[in-house]
């Protein structure tokens, strides 16, 4: 019989404060930061406070101004990537609060409460945006695309049923093969579309919005993080999991996640976008996901790709440099909306 997992208790007398398994352990429940298993995961929670910041701070005037100067494609190509991260992220809200209930560690799962109010911030952030540029009756159907779109409906899917097996099985095997899915949705499915929305910023363009997709972008980076603890700790404290069949799964599920990610690049960006070339952008992606399989522990699944071949990011490599600026030697001002300054009036 397959070996389930145990559903966190309320709180346990008998159990010591610091747990004693991130899955099917023992913990009283009860959280003291001083009193905790792992050294990471207090400096996590600092740096995802202070990370902390609400769509509000942005004042999308210019944006709203610039939009009807885009092209149709570049149109399109927007609001299509807004309506795969509202997906995401909102699935990503409910997957995140149900894996808190199976980890036994408090510290862990309070980590991971946090990273569900950032996925709920990152959702508002795109009606915010949305609400900046378009119509009630468009903004709703944007929201609705992930239902119709069937390239979107692909890449959806793969992820929405390593997430589902966990749900339904609540094993350890499941349990890590969902983290991997995570780290593939939060480390790779992104990608191609904030690439968009950086090379949109570079040519001063909407640089609101790429605002909000760059502290977008350095919260999931923190959650991919997490997550990677979470896998090589659960790995390390399961030796029945710790198999070369599991880190083959990681190379595996990030290949197919990248052909996935490759064909949605070509869908929405394909060739019509000044400054982005299809072939760096493929490689970009491999990039990606070969810095994934790394941080899990697995091997890479493209060794050919060794460099970023869009030099114009400046990839993250250190997650406390705070709101710092995406885009070599491009300024990133912004003006704070205020009470009196709000939404409505942008």
């Amino acid at each position: 019989m397959t070996q389930q997992l145990h559903e966190r208790k309320l709180y346990e007398t008998n159990a010591p404060n610091a747990s004693t398994g991130i899955i099917n352990g023992q913990s009283s429940n009860v959280l003291n930061w001083d009193d905790v298993r792992f050294s990471w995961a207090y400096p996590m929670y600092k740096n995802m406070l202070a990370n902390f910041w609400t769509p509000f701070e942005i004042n999308m005037s210019n944006d709203r101004k610039q939009w009807p100067e885009l092209t149709a494609d570049e149109q399109e190509t927007f609001k299509k990537i807004i309506g795969l991260l509202a997906f995401l992220d909102s699935i990503q809200t409910d997957y995140s609060s149900k894996v808190a209930d199976y980890l036994t560690d408090s510290s862990l799962a309070a980590l991971m409460q946090v990273l569900s109010f950032q996925e709920v911030v990152h959702n508002q952030s795109y009606s915010y945006v949305l609400s900046s540029l378009v119509e009630k009756d468009e903004q709703d159907a944007i929201f609705e695309y992930w239902k119709h779109d069937e390239i979107l409906k692909e890449r959806n899917e793969f992820i929405a049923q390593g997430y589902e097996r966990f749900v339904k099985e609540k094993s350890p095997q499941a349990f890590i093969e969902s983290i991997v899915y995570d780290v593939a949705l939060e480390g790779l499915f992104f990608y191609a579309g904030f690439a968009f929305f950086y090379n949109l910023a570079r040519n001063q363009k909407m640089v609101s919005t790429s605002t909000m997709i760059n502290y977008i972008n350095r919260d999931e980076q923190l959650h991919v993080n997490l997550f990677a603890y979470i896998f090589k700790e659960t790995l390390k404290e399961n030796p029945e999991l710790n198999t070369e069949e599991n880190l083959q799964f990681v190379t595996d599920t990030f290949r197919k996640a990248t052909e996935l990610e490759i064909k949605w690049g070509h869908y929405i960006i394909g060739n019509r976008m000044d400054g982005i070339h299809m072939s760096d952008l493929e490689n970009y992606i491999k990039y990606m996901a070969n810095k994934r399989c790394k941080l899990l522990g697995a091997g890479i699944p493209f060794p050919e790709v060794t460099e970023n071949p869009m030099k114009w990011i400046k990839a993250y490599k250190d997650v406390d440099e705070g709101k710092s600026d995406f885009f070599e030697q491009k300024s990133r001002q912004y003006t704070k909306v205020s009470d009196t300054n709000g939404f409505d009036e942008l």
